[in-house]
């Protein structure tokens, strides 16, 4: 379970439904139904072990993602998957009706699913033999690939990722398998300061740029400032 913001939705909520199916559920502490129904939905959405996500949005605080959803009353209960809606209900509903919900997104466990869960390297090459496709086993395998810090390594990592459309999280994976582990702070402000002066004419200035911005990340003030920046020079 995730309690999510309007910073944070794009990433755990759009990105992460390519990976796995998201319950949105938008309520706030003074909705009386909003605090029945909470339990339900947490304690169902666990039950399913992963296959669906559970992300909470207090709607008085977050008041960009209630406007995305159209949100008239509370609560309100969505289904996301591939970044795209795909079921909902409005006001409180009896756990069973809550679980037949969860149950319409919860895919069948593959022995692909399994391997992943493993975790190795050998069960996430294995994963990828039965299908290649299988987008938790090339994120989990690219990143393990990464961490070890080898040049072949990081080159492996990222022609896996090329086999799948980007998210948030794969952009980060490819950002450390090109950069390797963060710099300290000030040494990122000045790398980007010095690329900034060659991104216009150099294309690998300009992917370093933006790398170095993916892995600042979107609550590191200083990613705006940069992208506002890069925008300025480039256009």
């Amino acid at each position: 379970m995730a309690d999510v913001t309007d910073a944070t939705f794009e990433q755990l909520v759009m990105d992460r439904s390519v990976t796995v199916p998201v319950v949105v559920d938008l309520w706030a502490e003074w909705c009386g139904p909003c605090r029945t129904l909470g339990p339900i939905i947490e304690r169902v959405v666990a039950a399913t072990e992963g296959r669906v996500e559970l992300a909470k949005v207090d709607v008085d605080a977050n008041p960009e993602v209630s406007a995305s959803f159209r949100v008239q009353s509370i609560p309100a209960v969505y289904a996301v998957k591939d970044r795209q809606v795909v079921d909902h209900f409005i006001g409180a509903q009896p756990e069973q009706k809550v679980r037949e919900f969860v149950e319409r997104l919860a895919p069948l466990v593959t022995e692909a699913d399994r391997l992943v869960d493993e975790g190795s390297e050998e069960s996430l090459r294995a994963a990828l033999e039965l299908d290649p496709d299988h987008r938790g086993a090339i994120a989990r395998l690219a990143e393990l690939l990464v961490a070890q810090g080898d040049e072949a390594s990081r080159q492996e990592a990222l022609a896996i990722l090329a086999r799948v459309p980007e998210t948030g999280e794969t952009k980060r994976i490819a950002a450390l398998a090109r950069l390797g582990a963060p710099e300290d702070p000030d040494e990122m402000t000045a790398a980007l300061d010095a690329l900034l002066e060659r991104v216009k004419t150099d294309e690998s200035a300009r992917q370093e740029f933006l790398d170095r911005l993916e892995l600042m990340g979107s609550t590191d003030p200083r990613t705006l400032e940069y992208r506002r920046k890069l925008t300025t020079v480039l256009f």
